[in-house]
């Protein structure tokens, strides 16, 4: 189909969920992986995998409002025959193979409020970036909409600030053979 002449080329569509109770870390998972594959049943269920014992489940929120920690992050993903990679903040951006990553998932500071009061808190947020027809994305499930961040510089600029700030962690999502290869880094 041909578009009329001086017509803009639409955007891409982007995937991107809105912020629910505690459920940044399945926002974060469906946000990276472009579509809607977990739900707060499917991270409970991972959480009563990891832990089937407790009485009080140590990878959620003790309210059941979500607040998932790392662990079901990484077996989610490992379920769909995909990885996490830690990235070592010590190392140089610019050794970050990015053609190689499907996404990134961050965890950074939050600060808590009720209603227009800032409270002296900080809480931890699960935030996908992820690349959608060549343009990088910042797909924070607290953002109204998706933020395009350009291309490889603007993302690594983004992180780049991210981690300056402190506290920030940075998980590469990886299909398995890369994380096995290791190509996720760029070493010359």
């Amino acid at each position: 189909m041909s578009q009329a002449p001086g017509a803009q080329p639409s955007p891409p569509s982007v995937y991107h969920e809105r912020q629910r109770l505690e459920l940044c870390a399945v926002h974060a998972l469906n946000n990276v992986l472009q579509q809607q594959l977990f739900s707060q049943e499917a991270a409970d269920e991972i959480c009563k995998r990891l832990a089937p014992d407790s009485r009080l489940n140590p990878h959620r929120s003790l309210l059941g409002t979500g607040n998932y920690d790392v662990n079901v992050i990484m077996a989610a993903l490992q379920g769909l025959g995909l990885a996490a990679v830690w990235w070592d903040r010590r190392r140089p951006l610019s050794q970050l193979a990015l053609p190689q990553v499907l996404g990134l998932i961050l965890n950074l500071p939050s600060p808590v409020s009720l209603g227009l009061l800032s409270l002296p808190l900080r809480r931890r947020h699960w935030v996908a970036l992820r690349q959608v027809d060549g343009i990088y994305y910042n797909l924070d499930s607290k953002l109204r909409a998706p933020e395009a961040l350009g291309d490889e510089d603007g993302v690594r600029a983004f992180l780049a600030a991210a981690l300056a700030q402190g506290l920030c962690e940075v998980l590469l999502v990886v299909t398995k053979e890369v994380e096995e290869k290791g190509c996720w880094l760029q070493t010359d």
